[in-house]
């Protein structure tokens, strides 16, 4: 009997042992190999935005002797926000989280991100996905400022803008932030990317300054057009790959991008037929980027007949508010930042608190789904992302000026940027 109590309680105690002490680990999780080739496709779509998209949208519409400043503006914020956001951007919007308004430093320079899994993908897709989010955003502004702003001053703003502005923004709707908490919907970027670069458009122009000829004078409708195309194509990665993943979600932020942004297009040329008489290439580009930036906070929430209510709407608005609103507010954002980015950032993200749809995503119900309450979260959202941006970014824009000076000077304006800031032309000319 002693001899079986023995035998009973040495293989309890190795048992014990081996359930605390030498179990066999369990495997770490692996990432999906389909939902990894998407998002690097994603990925790199969003980048195609930026640069070229953006670079030759925004440098068709400047004037031919400031077109390689405007362009080089979209490019060094790519650049700039690349190093900011692998730094200390990422870490401070995504890991942790200090009182609901900002992240920790833990994944300082990536530290601890080799080798994890964020979701299905390897976490190191998911922080270059957002890092494009973060340049693209800065690379908006630009649009605002073009033709009057030293190139110097320009570098500062950028790295002060992410760091200080984008970054806690990204931290309170994406990264477990305060506004993360109260539940605001936000699919692909209305408050975090659109209206923060339409609010920062504004504060600046206002702290800048009207240009010497304070007109649209594009010189190069072909660069737009193909500029807008690329934008319109790279948008497939920036909406549909918020879902993360290679499934039925991202299937309709697909869908919805194609039908809002079709229907924005054609909106604002009818619009712009009324107002002017004429519709544009130029209106039917704007067309496609205020579609394409209403439905991107909505694109994983709303069903298909909703997406063509919000593109109707971002074509019909911005164009109104361009031709009678802008004139008598007086002030002068170059490329109309603030009316196809930030108001119809604000568009979309107002209709996602209505038309989210849980049919289509369990995690947006809006008010024409039996929850007012999502709208009432939705206009908090907007007002304090409107806000802190605003007050921030004219912040920054007064400091630049006090110890850089902001603009160039005038005759450097009237020679062009390209020649006083780069000492170069974008069309070598011979007669």
């Amino acid at each position: 009997m002693k001899t079986f109590s023995k035998i009973f309680f040495t293989v309890l105690a190795l048992a014990m042992i081996a359930s605390f002490g030498f179990a066999e680990e369990q495997a770490p999780p692996k990432a999906d190999t389909g939902d990894t080739a998407w998002m690097i496709v994603a990925t790199a779509l969003v980048m195609l935005m930026t640069v070229p998209g953006l670079a030759l949208f925004y440098g068709g519409m400047a004037r031919r002797k400031d077109a390689l400043n405007t362009i080089a503006m979209s490019f060094s914020a790519f650049a700039i926000a690349s190093i900011v956001w692998v730094v200390y951007g990422y870490s401070l919007a995504f890991s942790g989280d200090t009182a609901g308004i900002i992240g920790t430093l833990n994944k300082l320079m990536l530290n601890g991100v080799s080798g994890s899994v964020s979701g299905t993908i390897p976490e190191y897709i998911f922080v270059i996905f957002q890092l494009t989010f973060a340049a693209i955003t800065l690379a908006l502004v630009s649009g605002a400022f073009i033709e009057r702003i030293k190139f110097s001053s320009w570098i500062l703003f950028s790295i002060l803008w992410v760091s200080l502005v984008y970054v806690p923004i990204a931290h309170w709707v994406w990264g477990g932030g305060f506004l993360f908490g109260l539940g605001a919907l936000d699919f692909a970027g209305g408050t975090v990317v659109h209206i923060n670069a339409g609010i920062a458009a504004l504060a600046g122009v206002l702290v800048l300054g009207r240009r010497k000829e304070p007109v649209l004078l594009p010189h190069n409708i072909t660069l737009i057009a193909i500029g807008a195309g690329l934008l319109w194509f790279g948008w497939f990665g920036f909406n549909a790959g918020s879902a993360l993943a290679a499934n039925e979600l991202a299937t309709v932020a697909f869908a919805n991008t194609t039908i809002a942004t079709s229907v924005g297009a054609l909106s604002w040329i009818l619009t712009e037929k009324i107002i002017n008489g004429k519709p544009t290439v130029l209106g039917l580009a704007s067309g496609i980027i205020s579609g394409l930036v209403a439905i991107t906070p909505a694109a994983g929430f709303v069903n298909i007949g909703s997406g063509i209510i919000i593109g109707l709407l971002a074509g019909i608005i911005p164009p109104l508010f361009i031709a009678y609103i802008k004139p008598l507010l007086g002030y002068d954002d170059a490329l109309d930042v603030f009316a196809i980015h930030g108001i119809s950032g604000i568009i979309g993200s107002i209709l996602t608190g209505l038309f989210a749809d849980p049919a289509i995503n369990s995690l947006g119900k809006g008010l024409f789904y039996g929850n007012p309450q999502q709208l009432v979260i939705q206009l908090i959202a907007v007002g304090i992302v409107i806000a802190y941006t605003f007050v921030v970014s004219l912040t920054i824009m007064i400091i630049i000026k006090f110890i850089n000076g902001l603009r160039v000077s005038r005759d450097a304006e009237t020679i062009g940027l390209d020649q006083s800031e780069h000492g170069e032309k974008a069309y070598n000319l011979h007669v």
